[in-house]
């Protein structure tokens, strides 16, 4: 049953005065944005399902989509640190409205921003959010894309090779398709062949000359770059065989989060890169432990949030019901990047998280 809308917004001001009693300033978004930077920041997800339009003196300008990216703007811009910020308000993206997703619904959520105690910052956020929901005995999921990034970053292969694959991060076929490649698992695509046999045939330069007219908006220049990096990314060495296995390993780890703080723990000496984000989950799990979090129990998947927004980069959790056709229930993490890109250059680690007061109501509906 879908709830009435006063429901929903009882709901929602519930949430809100919770979070205002946390310590958090209320603050508040336009709902028409610049769609330049935002759809730049939030990834391909939501770029496609974006209400766009175009005004004729501010450009093209998309209905918000999300709160995090214009309260981190408007923290970096005027805020002072550490800080709190709370906020209700409607999303809108494009949606399949058949299903259980709406195109424009309510969202409340929490942004901390503090440098002095990230991993007790998650905690502090994971907590609240636990405390809120737990009468509705949601399932709650966790994991850590620093984890993954730090594992990638360490690989010994080609920087361009590592830069493919933590662009295509929070697209698992993708980054898959990319590992096995890179690994030697798969062959190249046979129009990638093919192409390698003609550039191998003679220079750039000349094939492009050879093609007659030219079309498309990349120069020569560009084109003769892209075949000097496809010739070398071709002459790259396939990943050593212990990385990629540990890679693979990392990639499919689920678990509960202390044993798989161990796990990950035994697998840091042969994947050293990723010991000071491993220090991290540790941290993160004493701190989720002094809060009243199980940490023993609570669920942990290190590829958890991959495919949610690409601005995540550290932990990442939500909160699912019962009903998996349903979105989450409530969904955050830590995106300490996304502060230096909208700061220029100044930047502050920060975390946060959204709930949807419609699906609070509607399971609450449920369990009277």
């Amino acid at each position: 049953m879908i709830p009435p809308k006063a429901a929903i917004r009882a709901e929602a001001e519930a949430l809100f005065a919770a979070f205002r009693a946390a310590g958090a300033v209320p603050v508040e978004a336009d709902i028409l944005l610049p769609a330049e930077t935002l759809l730049d920041l939030y990834g391909e997800d939501i770029r496609a399902r974006a209400y766009v339009t175009n005004d004729p003196l501010r450009g093209e300008m998309v209905l918000r989509p999300d709160f995090t990216v214009p309260v981190v703007q408007a923290h970096m811009a005027h805020g002072a640190d550490p800080a709190r910020y709370c906020y209700l308000g409607e999303v809108f993206r494009k949606q399949d409205t058949r299903g259980p997703r709406a195109s424009e619904y309510l969202q409340v959520g929490f942004e901390l921003f503090d440098r002095t105690a990230p991993e007790a910052a998650d905690a502090e956020v994971f907590a609240l959010f636990a405390g809120l929901l737990a009468p509705l005995g949601l399932r709650a999921a966790t994991g850590d894309i620093g984890i993954l990034m730090a594992a990638v970053r360490g690989l010994s292969t080609s920087e361009r090779r590592k830069q493919a694959l933590l662009r295509h991060i929070w697209r698992p076929k993708r980054f898959r398709q990319l590992l096995d490649r890179f690994s030697g698992r798969a062959p190249l695509p046979q129009a990638r062949v093919q192409l390698l046999d003609r550039l191998a045939a003679d220079t750039p330069e000349a094939l492009i000359e050879a093609a007659g007219s030219f079309v498309g908006l990349r120069s020569p220049s560009d084109i003769a770059a892209r075949a000097a990096a496809l010739i070398e990314d071709a002459a790259t060495p396939a990943l050593a065989a212990p990385e990629a296995a540990l890679l693979y390993d990392l990639l499919s780890l689920q678990a509960p989060a202390r044993a798989a703080l161990a796990h990950l723990s035994g697998i840091t000496p042969m994947l050293p890169a990723i010991a000071p984000a491993v220090d991290r989950f540790a941290a993160r799990l004493d701190a989720l432990q002094g809060r009243g979090i199980d940490t023993v129990a609570l669920p942990f998947e290190a590829s958890h949030g991959r495919t949610s927004l690409e601005y995540y980069d550290g932990f990442v959790f939500s909160f699912h019901a019962a009903d998996a056709a349903l979105p989450p229930v409530a969904s955050g993490g830590r995106y300490d990047a996304l502060t230096g890109v909208l700061g220029q250059g100044q930047s502050i680690p920060a975390v946060g998280g959204v709930i949807r007061p419609g699906l609070v109501a509607r399971l609450k509906g449920s369990l009277a």
